[in-house]
């Protein structure tokens, strides 16, 4: 191949990839997150909260709990019964591991199926304690105590449909990972999602415009 031919190809390739770009279709989410009317935010039940910010965790609940109601499109539900969806959120602070506290009180607002440890436990499997006759049993550790937690660097903010059983157990419908984005005054995940559902919108109603 000359040299001539060879630099043509390569401009045809670089030409191209703008085209199979601008082509390529955005991934529509579900139709349940569209019609949904209703979202409550809980902190993510294996997250424990880290000691050099305690409040981390709670008080990234709150941010998106805030932002959500600017929105205006979902009613937040304070006390977490029956929402259509289900947003979980858990910060992360750079490392893949980190001093934290876990077993104390994460969220002690009632609601979400709650266990008498103030825990959370939405899609948890309860299992049933050993017979205090046995043995071997040990009395299980509820009350809080420093762990090493192995989790995501970043925050995450996951999103689950909630009128099903188990909701956690269950494929996350969106995901957003990012730095600092469950920080307030920003809170990007929010704004991120809000995008998602608004290019849905749009690509459906683009489809319906497109049938005869």
């Amino acid at each position: 191949m000359t040299a001539r031919r060879f630099s043509l190809l390569v401009l045809a390739l670089v030409l191209a990839v703008p085209a199979i770009a601008k082509d390529k279709k955005k991934a529509i989410l579900p139709g349940y997150i569209l019609q949904a009317r209703t979202v409550a935010v809980v902190i993510d039940p294996d997250a424990g909260e880290p000691l050099d910010e305690p409040n981390a965790n709670v008080t990234a609940r709150d941010s998106v709990e805030k932002a959500l109601m600017q929105w205006k499109r979902y009613d937040v539900l304070m006390d977490g019964m029956n929402p259509d969806l289900i947003i979980v959120v858990r910060t992360g602070n750079g490392k893949t591991s980190r001093p934290t506290v876990a077993g104390g009180p994460i969220d002690r607002r009632p609601g979400f199926g709650q266990g008498t440890d103030d825990t959370i436990r939405i899609g948890a499997q309860q299992g049933q304690a050993p017979p205090l006759s046995d043995p071997s049993a040990e009395p299980p550790n509820r009350g809080p105590h420093v762990s090493n937690e192995a989790g995501p660097s970043e925050d995450s903010f996951t999103v689950y449909r909630g009128d099903v059983t188990d909701p956690l157990d269950a494929p996350a419908a969106w995901r957003y990972v990012a730095k600092d984005c469950l920080r307030a005054p920003e809170v990007t995940a929010v704004e991120k999602f809000r995008k998602a559902v608004a290019d849905s919108e749009q690509a459906l109603q683009q489809q319906g415009k497109k049938k005869p």
